[in-house]
């Protein structure tokens, strides 16, 4: 396996990228991650259909604004904000954990842009492996050890669950079953609600008007239960929303924030909202 950083079109977690290979690192050991710090700041968390059900008891799953969709999982309602992981990275409650999140530091990853082959790399910014007295080797001489083997099938299956989440938003998409999401959430004390946008969801109404055979061709190819799954999760949003405003991070509006500012008569910086009215 070559080695070399790949540098461009990062995603999200990843830092840097290198190919994992036995010259460069065949006495390292894989250790583990001892936190989920990277995940600190994320509220929305890449999801497979593979994970749908699992994941639809936990979070609300929408799918993302724009051009080329994909299903998110969130773990705050707003952006910076993730509910579930405290200041030391450690879960806070025994949520599923998206195989996105599981995935890291690890990921397969083109080489070269025109590489018709993916390498398993990893991201050497995380404090996962390395040469160390302790964890799981990777290398035994030239060849993968089974922990090696093991993380390679499993991002192998993410990489197939991927193909298969590509298909179920193809099918969204070319019927049209999506539409802008919005979800309003009055809160107590509060004159206005709070109004969320920027994300998409399953528009009932045409789902509902569908064909007979139609409705049973996404019965039969397992997207129903997909689009089930969806739909019942979107109401964990106000869950979401009364457990972010329980820990004191819910944004406030512009309105009533500066009021609070005039009653205390202190010089504040204005915070900007991200309530939106």
């Amino acid at each position: 396996m070559a080695s070399g950083a790949i540098k461009e079109n990062l995603p999200l977690f990843y830092k840097d990228l290198l190919p994992l290979n036995s010259k460069e690192h065949g006495t390292w050991k894989s250790k583990g991650l001892t936190s989920a710090k990277f995940l600190q700041n994320q509220h929305a968390i890449p999801v497979t259909v593979d994970e749908f059900i699992s994941a639809s008891r936990f979070y609300p799953i929408v799918f993302s604004a724009g051009d080329n969709s994909v299903p998110l999982v969130l773990m705050g309602m707003n952006e910076g904000v993730n509910v579930f992981v405290d200041d030391e990275g450690v879960f806070t409650q025994n949520n599923y954990v998206p195989a996105y999140a599981r995935r890291y530091p690890y990921i397969l990853a083109k080489l070269t842009p025109d590489s018709q082959e993916l390498s398993l790399c990893f991201d050497p910014t995380a404090d996962a492996l390395g040469e160390s007295d302790e964890g799981e080797a990777l290398f035994d001489g030239d060849d993968a050890t089974e922990a090696t083997k093991r993380i390679l099938k499993f991002c192998e299956d993410f990489e197939q669950a991927g193909a298969r989440t590509q298909a179920f938003m193809k099918y969204l998409e070319e019927n049209e079953l999506l539409m802008e999401g919005e979800v309003s959430i009055q809160q107590n004390g509060t004159d206005k609600p709070f109004v969320y946008r920027g994300f998409k969801m399953i528009d009932e109404k045409k789902l509902l008007d569908m064909r007979g055979d139609e409705l049973r061709k996404l019965n039969q190819n397992g997207m129903l239960p997909l689009i089930h799954a969806h739909l019942f999760s979107l109401q964990i949003m106000r869950d979401l929303f009364a457990l972010q405003s329980s820990m004191g991070k819910t944004p406030v509006p512009e309105e009533i924030e500066a009021a609070a500012a005039e009653a205390e008569a202190k010089p504040k910086a204005k915070a900007k909202s991200k309530a939106k009215k």
